[in-house]
């Protein structure tokens, strides 16, 4: 009996040190091989306080700010640590109402009792002054620095863009982002969020049990400071900006002003438009869905998304393809005798006389561009219509039509230049002509552009072939190449040089004395203009009113398109809007009040 007690003696001592021997590995293990258990521990005592840095101001062209930020407040809440106050004075300083407070109450102790979270977003200054004086009679609740974005004049929404909150989406796809975090989501500041956002910081304090902070954590040696986001400098003028959209008022449609030597977009405007204000703080949301539900559908960027025939101001393209395909030169005539006639076919025309090249251009004459593009069409240097087609659309894509531009804009439009493919499916191959699709040579038809691309050709005619990509921002930071390189890429039409001049001659004449110019009431004094005007067929209701224009013409500084929904010929409206904005940016003044008054105030003149 001593004997078996003895054994047990020996086994239990075996079993303690056994489990002795495993618990001192274990402790090892955590407390020296491994520190998962460590950092869960300082979970629990430390507190991480974002810092969020201010985003990068935005300049115009001369250094004129346009977009820079105003202090906003987040109020925090732990609820383990609020106690018994008077919430009618919170709701009262906060503008809410008492089921709001309730709400946002639960939603903050279901997130967590002892963790912080949001309880009221992007409190105003004002708001913020008076709560601060009274914040300690609120125990578990703080505020937390944010910043908002504000406008030094409600202009522009389209080119800036505005900022969001981010969603499960975007904070899945990027892990800088944390939820109530903000991003760039249209325009400028879409495009060049990472240079605009900054980086933020951190701040470590020590908490307790009850999540109250106790003091900096490690005497601060731990946290970052937030770093601000670069500034922006645009190639806008934002003078000529908001004049632009001044000149738009109570109508629809677009303006694109290019310097064209390059490539920077002076102006931009889609009307109708919208303040970027209306886009900030706890307002946005609401501001939105109004914005969309508008019939006049404001947040559409009609400069970039919106499609229409480019109608005559497409002429100097077809004078351009016929020079240098050898069917056209500056003294081949055509006689317009009323319009245009070929079997089965009838373009209607207001002439009865010869022109040549560059008349026909300052008169706009249908008769003669429908001959040319049948001339550029059934070229015998190519063995079919297809193939002469082909090479005729080529052209037209080398000046950017038929595809993206590539400016900083999301949802750019590419237009519309019908492959070859297209009309076989519709007319069969080798079964349709050039009276056929004869429509294209006065800019109907099938042809869809965006007023972006028109300011582009013409910046490309005024550059003697070559366009540098529409671009809105010329430095990031103090960087003048601090962004996509690309966008200085400078784009050949192959078209000889030499072509472009019978055509500036012709577009001269539009805007000068010649017998029968269709813009030569728009003319400025002192300044040579070359322009081309352009009427829209619109089977929606009244047709659309065009212009695209480049000044001066011996040494371009400006090129512009202008469209005017609805407003018939394109020297009714979009000619004298085009007019008004090269002499306000090249004279810096208006001294054609009549023109003014009459684009601003057409019915008093009796219009």
């Amino acid at each position: 009996m001593k004997d078996l007690f003895k054994g047990r003696k020996y086994i239990i001592i075996a079993l303690v040190a056994v489990a002795s021997l495993t618990l001192i590995i274990k402790l090892f293990r955590i407390q020296i091989v491994e520190d998962t258990y460590r950092l869960s521990a300082e979970s629990n005592v430390l507190r991480q306080v974002i810092q969020y840095p201010a985003r990068g101001l935005i300049y115009d062209r001369n250094r004129k700010l346009i977009v820079f930020n105003q202090a906003a407040y987040d109020l925090m809440v732990i609820p383990a640590q609020v106690l018994e106050h008077d919430t009618a004075t919170l709701c009262s300083i906060l503008g809410i109402t008492r089921e709001s407070y309730s709400e946002r109450m639960k939603a903050a102790v279901s997130y967590s009792r002892r963790a912080p979270s949001v309880f009221l977003k992007q409190i105003s200054a004002e708001d913020y002054a008076r709560l601060q004086e009274k914040l300690y009679m609120f125990p578990g609740f703080y505020v937390q620095t944010r910043t908002l974005r504000k406008y030094s004049r409600p202009i522009a929404a389209h080119i800036l863009g505005y900022v969001s909150e981010v969603d499960e989406n975007i904070i899945r796809k990027n892990s800088y982002y944390k939820p109530g975090d903000y991003i760039g989501t249209t325009g400028i500041e879409e495009a060049y969020e990472k240079d605009l956002r900054g980086n933020k910081g951190v701040t470590l304090y020590l908490v307790d049990v009850l999540s109250r902070i106790k003091g900096s954590y490690a005497d601060g040696r731990l946290d970052t400071i937030a770093v601000q986001g670069k500034d922006i400098i645009s190639t806008i003028d934002i003078d000529l900006q908001e004049y632009a959209e001044h000149l738009m008022q109570n109508k629809s449609g677009s303006i694109v002003a290019i310097e064209p030597s390059t490539g920077e977009v002076l102006t931009l405007v889609s009307s109708p438009d919208y303040d970027p204000s209306l886009l900030v703080g706890r307002v946005r949301s609401d501001n939105f869905r109004m914005l969309q539900n508008d019939t006049l559908n404001p947040l559409f960027n009609r400069a970039i998304m919106a499609s229409y025939p480019p109608g005559s101001t497409f002429k100097p393209m077809i004078g351009l393809i016929g020079l240098q395909e050898g069917v056209l030169s500056r003294e081949y005539e055509y006689f317009c005798s009323g319009g245009y006639y070929a079997p089965g076919v009838h373009v209607g025309c207001h002439h009865f006389q010869f022109f040549n090249l560059p008349d026909a251009i300052s008169t706009s004459c249908n008769t003669y561009f429908c001959n040319a593009f049948r001339m550029i069409i059934e070229n015998g240097n190519y063995s079919s219509t297809e193939e002469a087609y082909s090479k005729w659309r080529s052209y037209l894509t080398s000046f950017g039509f038929g595809s993206k531009l590539g400016i900083e804009l999301n949802n750019e439009l590419q237009g519309f230049v019908p492959e070859p493919s297209y009309y076989d499916r519709y007319y069969g191959r080798g079964r349709w002509k050039a009276l056929t699709i004869l429509s294209l040579g006065i800019g109907q038809g099938e042809l869809g552009t965006t007023p972006l691309q028109m300011a582009n050709m013409v910046s490309t005619i005024a550059n003697k072939g070559y366009y540098i990509t529409p671009h809105l921002v010329r430095a990031v930071g103090n960087d003048s190449t601090g962004f996509n390189p690309g966008l200085l890429e400078r784009h050949e039409t192959g078209i000889d040089t030499s072509y472009f001049s019978i055509i500036t001659e012709g577009m001269e004449g539009a805007v000068g004395d010649v017998p029968g110019a269709t813009a030569s009431w728009v003319a400025i004094r002192g300044i040579r203009i070359a322009g081309k005007t352009g009427t829209a067929q619109n089977p929606h209701g009244p047709d659309h009113s065009i212009f695209v224009a480049f000044a001066p013409a011996d040494d371009p500084k400006i090129a512009i398109s202008v469209y005017v929904e609805n407003a018939g010929f394109g020297s009714t409206f979009a000619a004298p809007v085009a007019s008004l904005i090269i002499e306000k940016y090249l004279k810096g003044k208006i001294e054609n009040q009549y023109l003014e008054d009459y684009v601003l105030n057409p019915n008093s003149l009796g219009q």
